[in-house]
């Protein structure tokens, strides 16, 4: 297998700390908007099979895998640090060819799975789909940084009291209504109302096969903000997780930045769910709908995968940890 300490030698000094990390000057920050790191805060931790990149100065993260094959983010890694193209290659047959017995199981044990089945529940009587009439609900929409053809949004203006100035958004699951919630345009709390099973994951029905990532935020207008999934609450319980699991991509949980989201970063680290923190929080950006209206949807979904701590390689719940306490901090700053 390809020595990648061997080729970040060269030019760089590396040492290997206590921890068994080996440190020296990280080859992702200039690629990724920074200035030359020359104050060895790359990162490569080596495992049984394979190894792991991370930087703490760009959060820029890689692994490799025996048995799985190289991935973009590895292949610039080793690029960066001088492989050639054709040892890179030559790896990635190499690792091919080592797939092992534990992942042709996995991908039988997969197609076993089966989707758990929720009731079905009726929608408020004089519920419909909003119109290009509708404007002053359009224009909330649009205040939150979406279109409202984004997804089937419902109003009920025949409604008596407050419930005709509300957005209604339907809960599906395998395209049949499980429930809703109905966000107030008022200034009277509760915001929200819903009627939802417990157990419910919202956006499942959304996920396209091809994707690679499922993105799981805590609210329903951030997951439709950017195409991801809400647990529409900030702790999971077994059969959400049992859902997520079940996609067979990698999660990346992205909590909002309070402390109520916090829990939602324990339980990723129990699970061995990704998690991306972006440093969004000292511009006032809380979750993910509030990054959507600063910067834009696909700004937003780059700044999450820049932050990405990826779950599937060994230690990253360290750097997890590392990047909660760090999240604490700015809280209790404010």
């Amino acid at each position: 297998m390809l020595d990648i300490l061997q080729y970040w030698s060269v030019g760089r000094k590396i040492k290997k700390v206590s921890s068994g990390w080996y440190s020296g000057d990280a080859p992702c920050c200039i690629h990724n908007g920074e200035t030359q790191d020359k104050r060895k805060r790359g990162g490569i931790k080596l495992t049984d099979d394979g190894w792991w990149y991370h930087c703490f100065n760009c959060n820029y993260n890689a692994t490799f895998t025996l048995g799985r094959p190289v991935s973009l983010k590895a292949k610039q890694i080793l690029d960066w640090i001088g492989v050639d193209k054709a040892e890179i290659f030559r790896l990635n047959l190499e690792s091919l060819r080592q797939k092992s017995v534990d992942d042709l199981l996995y991908e039988r044990t997969r197609i076993q799975h089966k989707p758990i089945s929720l009731p079905e529940v009726e929608l408020p009587d004089d519920a419909r789909v909003i119109t290009s009439e509708d404007t002053k609900y359009i224009k909330y929409l649009e205040s939150r940084g979406m279109n409202y053809k984004q997804y089937p949004f419902m109003i009920s203006p025949s409604s008596p009291g407050r419930y005709k100035n509300r957005i209604i958004v339907p809960f599906t699951n395998k395209n049949k209504i499980v429930g809703y919630t109905s966000r107030f345009l008022d200034d009277i709390k509760p915001k929200f109302l819903s009627e939802q099973h417990p157990d419910y994951v919202f956006g499942l029905d959304l996920q396209h096969p091809e994707w690679n990532y499922a993105i799981v935020t805590e609210g329903i207008f951030d997951a439709i903000s950017i195409n991801g999934l809400a647990v529409l609450r900030s702790q999971l319980n077994q059969k959400q997780i049992q859902q997520l699991k079940q996609l067979y991509r990698e999660i990346i949980v992205v909590p909002d930045q309070d402390k109520p989201g916090l829990k939602l970063i324990d339980q990723a680290i129990e699970y061995n769910f990704s998690v991306s923190i972006p440093k969004w929080r000292d511009v006032g950006v809380k979750d993910v709908n509030d990054a959507v209206q600063k910067y834009g949807k696909l700004a937003t979904l780059l700044l999450i995968l820049k932050y990405k701590i990826s779950s599937n390689v060994n230690n990253s719940n360290g750097l997890v940890r590392i990047a909660k306490k760090k999240l604490v901090k700015r809280l209790n700053a404010k």
